[in-house]
């Protein structure tokens, strides 16, 4: 990668395949956790990946782009920290740790989206600028929403 675009392109693809991944990932971490707040979270943020997924589809195409991931080390890396969480935890422990493992993936779409958005208004990519923003502020709701679970009664548990 030389060029901004040609980073743009390869990001783009990065988290393409994170969103994918997680659709997958996530309903073994519903099915794990034990706190039925925690579990409507988890639900929430699978449907709302799904969402990104046909979102990111439709930057690839303002771009005439195939939408294709390329494989990205860094979800993988937290989907395994969750499978650990998942194997080694138990009891309230489990929803504490699976709440963080929640929040760490939060926090890498969250800087992942705000980079790609940021690129895509320097390159001139308005449509995709408008796509990854949306996605972006939903990446932070769903964060804050997490957070409030931790702060609530997750953590004190």
């Amino acid at each position: 990668m030389k060029t901004l675009a040609e980073l743009f392109e390869h990001s783009l693809q990065d988290i393409y395949y994170a969103e994918n991944a997680l659709t997958k990932a996530l309903p073994k971490a519903s099915k794990a956790a034990g706190d039925a707040k925690l579990k409507q979270a988890i639900d929430g943020h699978l449907k709302q990946t799904r969402g990104h997924v046909q979102s990111l589809k439709k930057v690839f195409a303002s771009l005439n782009l195939p939408a294709k991931g390329e494989k990205c080390d860094a979800i993988e890396g937290l989907i395994k920290e969750t499978d650990g969480v998942i194997a080694e935890a138990s009891g309230k422990a489990l929803n504490a740790g699976l709440l963080a493992a929640a929040q760490c993936v939060e926090h890498y779409e969250i800087s992942r989206y705000g980079s790609l958005r940021e690129w895509a208004k320097v390159l001139g990519h308005d449509e995709a600028h408008k796509l990854l923003s949306e996605i972006l502020d939903e990446e932070k709701a769903a964060n804050n929403k997490l957070t409030d679970l931790a702060v609530s009664g997750i953590n004190k548990k």
